[in-house]
């Protein structure tokens, strides 16, 4: 008899503990890729971080070489060149673009993403230019009207403005 209270209490613990750690799950969202023909070319999956977000992209169909990327402020990649995505996020007007320009405040500023030769690409990478839902002064992804990564045609330069002369878009993600 000692032996079944002690049990009992034991799943009790362990089913609790069970609890908690979904509850601390991290808080994501995935979007599909897609090219200016509609088609799905890969996905990028966004995670709430404590200060700022993780993302990772995932794409094949790319021209090989490197691809300015940034984070657009509306979740709509429904026309075919990606405008009704927007500019990119950011907080202040005007939005200073650059992660190289002393005074960047463009929080959808992303790293470039370099694409094999064989036309595929895939990173993870951090930022803490935006965070996932409205919490704070920066940016969020998760507003009333969402965002969308977006996949320009060449690299950014992280200097010239609006978009470091990174061209076209040519791949978007909704994240909502």
């Amino acid at each position: 008899m000692l032996h079944q209270p002690l049990t009992l209490s034991c799943c009790l613990l362990l089913t609790a503990g069970l609890a908690s750690a979904d509850t601390l799950a991290p808080d994501s969202r995935t979007g599909s890729l897609k090219n200016t023909s509609g088609q799905v070319i890969g996905q990028v999956t966004v995670t709430a971080a404590p200060n700022g977000v993780l993302l990772q992209v995932q794409a094949k169909g790319l021209s090989p070489g490197w691809h300015g990327m940034h984070i657009h402020e509306k979740a709509d990649c429904s026309d075919p060149a990606f405008r009704n995505s927007g500019a990119h996020l950011h907080a202040k007007a005007p939005a200073v673009h650059g992660l190289l320009n002393p005074g960047f405040n463009d929080a959808g500023d992303l790293p470039n993403l370099y694409v094999n030769a064989d036309g595929s690409a895939m990173v993870e990478l951090y930022s803490n230019l935006v965070t996932f839902k409205v919490s704070d002064t920066r940016p969020a992804l998760l507003d009333a009207d969402g965002a969308a990564v977006v996949i320009h045609a060449k690299p950014d330069d992280h200097k010239s403005q609006p978009i470091g002369g990174s061209g076209d878009r040519i791949a978007c993600a909704v994240i909502q």
